[in-house]
């Protein structure tokens, strides 16, 4: 008998923050995959990681993991249903990774765009994607992720946006646009007659809209139709049906080490992000150690041993260590230079999480690329197990009881453009 099991590429570890109790794999092998589908959770993710990529190693990634994704599927009985993972502001390989995934996985009958985030205040309405800025709904091309040196763009209205970044492959006109009237009425019909990879935009207000959207598409699937969707968080649990689980702020306590201070780590540069930075350094507790980047790749032995330093003598007065970047984003001539020192940023801070203290109590990881790479480098993890959300959007896992250097850790996933401005803080308090 076959059976469903969604299947989730996710181009960050953010993906995750509207779910629990799942695995989040940050290996690929077939082995590790193969683990994933056993499980008895009805998703999983894969962390691919590819939002710190150039288009051409994303690609090179997504062929891998699908390659050994076909492999791990023979023989299961599963019946996989795909996503694409990525941001709720429209950053991403777009279409890089769908391409991939309908040439190795394929074929499809449709692609959905869904980027709609309910938690963090994403919405979707008459196809114009919305990121809530002050309380306003502000088309995201008005907001500064647009002007991202990567992942820019000129469109919210996502027919138009899906040309832009297709280069006019797929053209406005021919996506099809399902309205929040459309699935109040019932789109099954429409999804049955879809073909072809059609490129389809769904409009969402809340989990009334992509509850109604996802048992058609449960629908249409039963009569044999295979869709792929790119979408943000919020879709992930509607296609899962699960209830909120959220880490109560009672379980905090217990669930931090011995009841130490523990460290922060800041790498998103996200103008929220900064806010929040600055809201927890005036909290009592806490010892800010900021990392000068502009001096990497050459002063990173120096810059290292000298926020090791500052680290142990922060815990060794029983303070928090709050490390972070400092603040702005740095301007390259070119995509290439950025990555490059992007990934010297990361291997600076990953080295700095090897050697943070064997008794720290909790680590708070906040950015996506950089969450990504705390559980895949700096902690070395083949997977882990999501508890749930201690935030709308915050999600938190922990290091197995067999970990070398911190067993049962608590690991915070913070996005870096989630939450108000005292989240960051609040998150804090209640681990420590």
């Amino acid at each position: 008998m076959t059976k469903n099991k969604i299947i989730v590429l996710d181009d960050d570890p953010t993906g995750s923050q509207a779910v629990h109790g799942c695995l989040l794999l940050t290996r690929w092998d077939t082995e590790t995959l193969r683990a994933g589908l056993a499980d008895s959770a009805p998703l999983f993710f894969i962390l691919t990681n590819t939002r710190a990529m150039s288009p051409e190693r994303a690609a090179a990634v997504m062929r891998e993991v699908c390659c050994n994704l076909q492999q791990a599927l023979l023989g299961s009985g599963i019946t996989p249903v795909l996503v694409s993972r990525s941001d709720s502001t429209l950053r991403g390989h777009y279409p890089v990774e769908t391409d991939v995934m309908a040439e190795l996985l394929g074929p499809f009958d449709a692609h959905f765009l869904v980027p709609a985030f309910f938690e963090g205040g994403r919405t979707t309405r008459n196809g114009t994607h919305y990121l809530q800025v002050n309380g306003v709904d502000t088309p995201v091309h008005e907001t500064e992720f647009a002007r991202d040196s990567l992942f820019g763009y000129h469109h919210s209205y996502l027919p138009d946006y899906v040309e832009e970044k297709t280069q006019g492959r797929i053209v406005a006109a021919d996506v099809v646009h399902l309205t929040l009237d459309a699935i109040k009425e019932g789109v099954l019909p429409r999804l049955l007659a879809l073909a072809n990879n059609q490129c389809c935009v769904v409009d969402a207000q809340g989990y009334d809209d992509l509850n109604r959207f996802t048992a058609a598409v449960r629908a249409a699937a039963s009569e044999g139709k295979r869709f792929l969707f790119r979408s943000a968080a919020s879709l992930v649990k509607a296609l899962a049906d699960l209830p909120v689980q959220p880490v109560v702020a009672e379980a905090m306590g217990q669930f931090n080490r011995g009841g130490r201070a523990g460290a922060v780590l800041v790498g998103s540069h996200v103008e929220k992000s900064s806010r929040q930075l600055a809201r927890l350094l005036q909290e009592p507790g806490v010892t800010g150690i900021e990392i000068d980047v502009s001096r990497l790749p050459g002063a990173h032995d120096e810059l290292l041993h000298t926020a090791l330093a500052q680290v142990e003598t922060a815990f060794a007065a029983d303070s928090t260590a709050v490390i972070y970047t400092r603040r702005g984003e740095v301007v390259f001539p070119d995509a290439r230079q950025r990555l490059a020192f992007g990934e010297s940023i990361s291997a600076l801070l990953m080295a700095l999480v090897r050697g943070l203290p064997r008794a720290l109590g909790f680590l708070i990881s906040k950015g996506g690329i950089t969450s990504n790479d705390v559980l895949s480098e700096g902690l070395a993890l083949s997977a882990a197990r999501l508890l749930g959300q201690v935030e709308a959007g915050v999600s938190v896992v922990r290091c197995p009881d067999d970990h070398p250097r911190f067993p049962l850790l608590p690991v915070v996933i913070f996005p870096g453009n989630v939450g108000d401005d005292e989240a960051l803080a609040r998150v804090c308090q209640r681990f420590s």
